[in-house]
């Protein structure tokens, strides 16, 4: 099968992301931070912290699952023409392993991408192991035309 190439990706858009931990909203909350950016592939960490953590003394896995949703959809913004954004219609994830301290490194890349969908697959690890997998799908969204006076 092929990738799909992305002539289109916005270098500048990467470059801002790249290093930066989200101060608001569930990517806030978690910590995530985008390491690196290129054409159709992100990479995102999140550190194991107590506030995430079960009775059990294992991360909760809808922690994983936020992971997942989050790169998702940011893998798309840099290869879409801006104004578009990239909405979940649907994903599934595999949970393989607990994770119980260290960080969790999240890789996501565009497998199919058309003019309104894409199909992204994650991958998670943790302290040298695999801990989740997943596969989703992302509606692509025009910006909407001005209305007419």
């Amino acid at each position: 099968m092929s990738r799909p190439t992305f002539e289109n990706f916005n270098e500048g858009w990467a470059e801002k992301v790249v290093g930066r931990v989200g101060k608001s909203g569930i990517d806030g909350f978690l910590g995530l931070e985008i390491t690196k950016v290129e054409p159709g592939k992100l990479i995102c960490q999140m550190p194991v912290i107590e506030k995430l953590m079960t009775p059990m003394g294992n991360m909760h896995g809808g922690c994983l699952s936020a992971l997942c949703d989050h790169v998702l959809g940011t893998v798309m913004y840099p290869v879409m023409p801006p104004g578009y954004w990239a909405a979940t219609t649907e994903f599934k994830i595999n949970l393989l392993a607990p994770v119980t301290g260290g960080v969790c490194v999240a890789t996501s890349e565009i497998i199919s991408m058309s003019k309104r969908l894409a199909v992204v697959r994650i991958e998670i690890e943790n302290e040298g192991r695999m801990v989740a997998v997943a596969q989703g799908t992302c509606t692509i969204v025009a910006p909407k035309a001005p209305k007419a006076s």
